[in-house]
């Protein structure tokens, strides 16, 4: 830790959500949610458009209230407070500074209201500013800045205050790709020095899997998730999980089992399965490999379409009528025969259930070579 952590480390707290429930009239948004985010955790909120986790969000920070439950900061039920007494600070994805207002006071303005002195106003903000590479644009107004600037003003806004929890609504869309890049370190900077609990928004997967200890993915305001990026994706516990995380998603093929052996829709065989019945089958583009020493188990597929990344290639290939994407290994090229012959360790894939979408574990069979 550099001189001026200490000065703004700040004591995290805890948030639990015990049976929160958000409806506008007879629409039901967030139908029931038990979640607890744990104290000094980046914890990353993910789902598609609609799902509900602005609205999460925003009854964490009071801005919605609940329509049913609870919740809990730190020690403390916060369901009926005004958000100035909930001990939060939020970042919004549009900025929303005061563009009259130079740098300096858009971040000084929640400190002014609080009454603190202008010569304690001025060593807080310092000590932000600082860490937020402000220190030479503080009498600059946000017309004057680039987009990125005026994104670590408004973080630079929320964090002075030193909140016990730290929100963050999308705050990098705005961005350019490589805009967004450099501010995802800057963040995991941020976090490590300031230790506050903090809770992203967010569609995007990659500022998920880079920036959280744990990842909420939420569907339909229902969790389908939660837990570590590299449990999230080596391990998804549905199939909108699995189809959600990775670039390209994972492949999913209809299969069947007749209670030793797993096959595609044209009856070639895949694994060996101890159960019977009708199944989805999830792998990922990188466990899919391609055969060049022409084992007769290998599956066969036909090439339909290349992507060359330059690092490496997409190939989109039709596999027992379903249309899947192989990713080959970064560095390697393309094979360019048209007719690919292709296995996967049994220990990379990964079986659904056809009804309910949820991941089954230990549905198959372990081989020597698994074991090896």
């Amino acid at each position: 830790m550099n001189a001026i952590d200490p000065a703004i480390h700040i004591a995290a707290a805890n948030i639990r959500l015990d049976g929160v429930t958000k409806s506008y009239g007879a629409m039901t948004v967030i139908p029931k949610l038990d979640v607890e985010f744990r104290a000094g955790e980046f914890t990353v909120v993910l789902g598609p458009s609609g799902c509900g986790k602005s609205t999460l969000m925003q009854m964490i920070a009071g801005l919605e209230r609940i329509s049913g439950g609870k919740i809990v900061i730190g020690d403390r039920e916060v369901q009926d407070l005004e958000p100035r007494e909930r001990g939060c600070a939020m970042v919004f994805q549009n900025y929303a500074l005061y563009p009259h207002m130079t740098v300096f006071d858009n971040i000084a303005y929640s400190l002014k209201i609080a009454g603190l002195s202008k010569a304690e106003r001025r060593v807080r903000v310092d000590i932000v500013a600082k860490m937020l590479g402000l220190a030479d644009h503080l009498d600059r107004k946000p017309g004057q800045l680039s987009g990125g600037q005026r994104q670590r003003v408004a973080i630079g806004r929320a964090i002075v205050r030193e909140p016990a929890v730290l929100l963050f609504d999308e705050p990098l869309s705005n961005l350019d790709a490589q805009l967004r890049h450099d501010t995802r370190i800057e963040l995991a900077e941020l976090h490590r020095r300031i230790g506050a609990t903090t809770v992203f928004v967010t569609h995007d997967q990659v500022e998920a899997m880079t920036l959280a200890d744990r990842i909420l993915i939420l569907n339909k305001g229902e969790i389908e998730q939660y837990d570590t990026p590299k449990a999230i994706y080596h391990k998804p516990a549905s199939m909108f999980v699995a189809k959600f995380i990775g670039s390209p998603p994972m492949n999913i093929l209809p299969i069947k089992s007749d209670g030793s052996v797993l096959r595609l829709s044209d009856g070639q065989p895949v694994a060996k399965c101890h159960l019977k019945g009708e199944f989805q089958l999830g792998v990922r583009p990188e466990d899919i490999l391609v055969d060049t020493t022409g084992d007769a188990s290998a599956i066969k597929a036909h090439v339909r379409y290349r992507e060359d990344l330059g690092s490496h290639s997409i190939l989109v290939a039709d596999l027992s009528g379903t249309m899947v994407r192989i990713t080959t290994p970064f560095g390697s090229q393309a094979p360019e025969s048209n007719v690919l012959l292709l296995s996967c360790p049994q220990t990379k894939l990964h079986l659904f259930d056809t009804v309910t979408g949820k991941a089954i574990a230990g549905a198959f069979t372990a081989t020597t070579k698994d074991q090896k």
